[in-house]
């Protein structure tokens, strides 16, 4: 009997949160040696060095005989920028493995839901003593998170932490096609004066050279392989309804203990709030390598035209090219028993 995920409303303790400031399961093992640079990109390579340059920075000076160490040069942060696709996760989580202790990894989502859940005193107290805060996947969606975080990353800056980021956007356009960011360009440009920006230029890695996502699964084949054990199953638009109704930082939990993810009747997502909500359910399963099966739709026809020219373009690229991989990963699995 398959796992339906709308019967599941996960409680995930504020302590457990803390604890669970480390890279997903996918970036475990994660190191520089293991990043693979495309031999055509430059800048692929040219990232990797100017990451180790930077965790040699994370090391405690020694200090002098007489007076303090003299502080590192460079600012308290890099900013890795590209598409999706170029392994900049994989360089982040790198080098948080590389980091001493105490260190923290999170989304940009899980971050701001730390802050919800803490209290934003409170989660300033508990990442203060930070050597290295890493933030994968670092956008603004609206002027709120604009003010929270960059109010928290002055403060942790100010403490002494390092901070390591991610995103497809670089720090002085976050926000754009989002809100007026002409009316939080303070916070904007003060959110850039903390990194010094690595471009990172390619292919998305995870469809290289590789043929486009199986076609869905009729709905006869998907329930015979919901039958394997560990599987979950859930009508694709009731899994949707389900997730309005719970906040995003226990979308992972609710995956737990799970060997794949089943979809059924896949349709097209018209609504921005259920599509960003899906981006997120995307990340999750994309970090515990759930094979994802699925019928209905192609998965070219998931995100609408007008969904895909705004704002959120790259996050909804991201979630296809996440998405993409995870499907061919459920056909390799062998689909219907």
């Amino acid at each position: 009997m398959p796992v339906r995920l709308v019967d599941r409303e996960p409680v995930v303790l504020v302590e457990t949160l803390v604890a669970g400031l480390v890279p997903p399961p996918h970036f475990s093992d994660a190191c520089f040696a293991t990043y693979v640079p495309d031999p055509d990109q430059p800048s692929q390579r040219r990232a990797v060095a100017l990451l180790e340059e930077f965790a040699l920075r994370l090391e405690p000076l020694p200090r002098r005989r007489f007076g303090r160490s003299k502080a590192p040069l460079g600012r308290p942060g890099v900013y890795l920028d590209g598409g999706f696709g170029v392994g900049k996760t994989h360089l982040l989580a790198a080098l948080w493995h590389a980091a001493p202790v105490p260190r923290a990894y999170a989304t940009f989502v899980e971050l701001t839901q730390l802050v919800g859940a803490l209290g934003f005193a409170e989660a300033v107290q508990a990442l203060s003593g930070h050597r290295l805060l890493a933030i994968d996947e670092f956008e603004l969606d609206d002027p709120g998170d604009t003010v929270l975080v960059s109010t928290l990353l002055q403060r942790l800056v100010d403490a002494g932490v390092h901070v390591a980021a991610t995103s497809n956007t670089l720090p002085g356009t976050l926000g754009e096609g989002r809100f007026d960011t002409a009316d939080f360009l303070r916070e904007i440009q003060g959110l850039r004066a903390h990194f010094d920006a690595v471009r990172v230029d390619g292919e998305d890695y995870r469809h290289r050279g590789l043929p486009a996502a199986p076609p869905p699964l009729s709905r006869e084949d998907l329930e015979r392989a919901a039958q394997r054990p560990g599987s979950s199953y859930d009508g694709f638009e009731a899994l949707l309804e389900h997730l309005a109704r719970l906040h995003p930082s226990r979308y992972g939990a609710m995956l737990d203990g799970l060997s794949a993810v089943c979809l059924d009747r896949v349709v097209p997502v018209v609504d921005q709030n259920a599509a960003l909500r899906l981006v997120v359910l995307v990340d999750r399963i994309y970090d515990r390598d759930l094979p994802v099966l699925i019928s209905g739709v192609p998965l070219e026809e998931l995100f609408p035209p007008e969904l895909l020219c705004g704002g959120f373009r790259k996050k909804y690229l991201r979630c296809l090219s996440r998405l993409t991989a995870l499907v061919r990963q459920g056909a390799d699995r062998g689909g219907p028993c």
